[in-house]
C-alpha cells in the first residue's frame, strides 16, 4: 500500500497554460503553483522511500493535463508538476520547508514516442536552470511510469 501511494505521487508532466508557457524542452513552468492542485501527499520517515521522497508532495496540472485526468488520456501540451518540499516541525505542526526538487512531465507525442509521449525533467532545489535529465535518467523515469500505461503513464489520480 505504501509503495502504491508513493508511486501514485511520483508523477510529472508539462504543457502550455494561460499562466506559463514552456517555450522549449527543459523549461521550468514558473507559474505552476497557480495551476489546478491535483493532490498532496506527506511521505514520512516510516516510508521506505523517505531518503529520496521524504517531505510534502504537491501535484499540479495545467488545463490540458486536467483534460487527461478526466478522460484518462492526456493530450499533447499536458504538463504535470511534482513539487517536493522538505518539512519542518514547529510547535507540533508539520509545515513546508525548502524545495527539495520540482519534477515535471510534458506530453509531446511527436518528440517522445518511446516514452508514451512524455518528457521528464527534474529541477533540484527548484533551480530553474537545471532541469534537463540524462538519457539514463529519462529511461529510468519512463520505465517506472510504464507501470501506469493504463492511465497514459501518469501515476496520480485527481483528488476526489
Amino acid at each position: 500500500m505504501k509503495s502504491t501511494a508513493f508511486l501514485a505521487t511520483a508523477l510529472f508532466a508539462y504543457s502550455f497554460s494561460l499562466w506559463a508557457q514552456i517555450d522549449n524542452a527543459g523549461s521550468f513552468p514558473k507559474e505552476f503553483r497557480r495551476w489546478a492542485h491535483v493532490k498532496s501527499v506527506l511521505v514520512g520517515p516510516q516510508s521506505a522511500a523517505f531518503s529520496t521522497e521524504g517531505g510534502i508532495h504537491h501535484i499540479y496540472a495545467n488545463d490540458k493535463a486536467l483534460e487527461g485526468y478526466e478522460s484518462g488520456k492526456f493530450p499533447d501540451g499536458s504538463i504535470i508538476v511534482y513539487d517536493l518540499l522538505e518539512t519542518k516541525e514547529i510547535a507540533g505542526n508539520t509545515i513546508e520547508g525548502s524545495t527539495r526538487r520540482v519534477d515535471v512531465m510534458v506530453k509531446q507525442s511527436e518528440h517522445n514516442s518511446a516514452t508514451g509521449g512524455w518528457q521528464f525533467m527534474s529541477f533540484p532545489g527548484g533551480n530553474q536552470a537545471e532541469g534537463k535529465l540524462t538519457a539514463e535518467r529519462q529511461a529510468m523515469c519512463s520505465g517506472c511510469h510504464a507501470k501506469r500505461k493504463d492511465h497514459d503513464f501518469v501515476f496520480s489520480e485527481f483528488r476526489k
